[in-house]
């Protein structure tokens, strides 16, 4: 071992060249090997040929990276100049640096969700104040099918909304789909006090159930009461798929609304106020 050793210092005392040429191969297979690992990773995770261009395009950015440090420090070596290689890389970085902060954010944003999955092509998201369907995930931007925003509603509005990858780890991002694809919803239906309470109960069960998805397998449908102060409020829970939300809500308050019409005792409550006039 000594012998390999002092053969290798004989070399470059000899031959500064040569190992300066070895030092820079070295260095360069073994951080390629490094880069390769971590592409074959990201590879794994990536659903569409979108994202597997973006790792692709990705790794080979760095790889020309690499090679023109590795040029740099090749040069400088030869050269004798340490010094001189140090501060022109440290100037190169901080320029960079500077320049390219939103872009390198974005990219170790989109990283994480490659890697950490916070959502997926097809979830339904909140983040920041804008709500949408990812559609897309590339490697700077969020690509969303926006819900909402020319209506009052959580029905796709056909516009498409942008959101770079750099402002996601400054904004909350609520995912509807994260656990499975149901969320919880409910209808409520006021209905006045001198109803037949059972009778609006059953009404509000009934109708949920009627358009409530048989294919989940817990969490059936359940009333909740709330007293008001002009009526009581019955609230039918249940669990429906995000993207049928409203749709879901819309066909169950018609259903409460006709069988209430048919039934005398039970009325929906308007707010209202009651004036008594006490005789002198």
């Amino acid at each position: 071992m000594e012998r390999i050793l002092e053969l290798i210092k004989l070399v470059g005392d000899k031959a500064p060249i040569a190992k300066t040429i070895a030092i820079v191969i070295v260095a360069y297979l073994v951080l390629d090997f490094i880069l390769i690992v971590i592409k074959k990773g990201l590879l794994k995770r990536t659903k569409t040929k979108k994202q597997k261009s973006n790792v692709e395009i990705f790794s080979k950015v760095i790889n020309y990276t690499l090679i023109i440090i590795l040029v740099l420090f090749t040069v400088s070596s030869l050269g004798g100049s340490w010094a001189g290689l140090g501060i022109g890389l440290g100037l190169l970085s901080a320029a960079l640096g500077w320049a390219l902060q939103r872009p390198i954010t974005g990219i170790a944003a989109w990283i994480m969700i490659i890697t950490k999955r916070p959502f997926e092509i097809g979830d339904r998201v909140i983040i920041g104040d804008t709500k949408g369907d990812v559609i897309d995930i590339s490697l700077t931007h969020v690509h969303l099918g926006e819900v909402g925003g020319t209506i009052s509603s959580e029905e796709n509005s056909g516009r498409v909304i942008l959101i770079p990858n750099s402002i996601l780890f400054e904004q909350k991002i609520i995912n509807y789909t994260l656990q499975d694809e149901y969320i919880l919803d409910q209808a409520v239906t006021l209905v006045t006090y001198e109803s037949n309470f059972e009778k609006a109960k059953k009404i509000c069960l009934d109708a949920t159930k009627k358009f409530f998805d048989k294919n989940i397998k817990d969490g059936r449908p359940y009333i909740r009461i709330v007293q008001g102060e002009s009526g009581i409020e019955v609230k039918a829970r249940y669990k429906v798929k995000a993207v049928d939300r409203i749709e879901v809500f819309s066909n169950i308050n018609n259903e409460i609304i006709t069988n209430i019409s048919k039934t005398k005792d039970v009325q929906i409550a308007l707010p209202h106020r009651e004036i008594i006039l006490r005789k002198k």
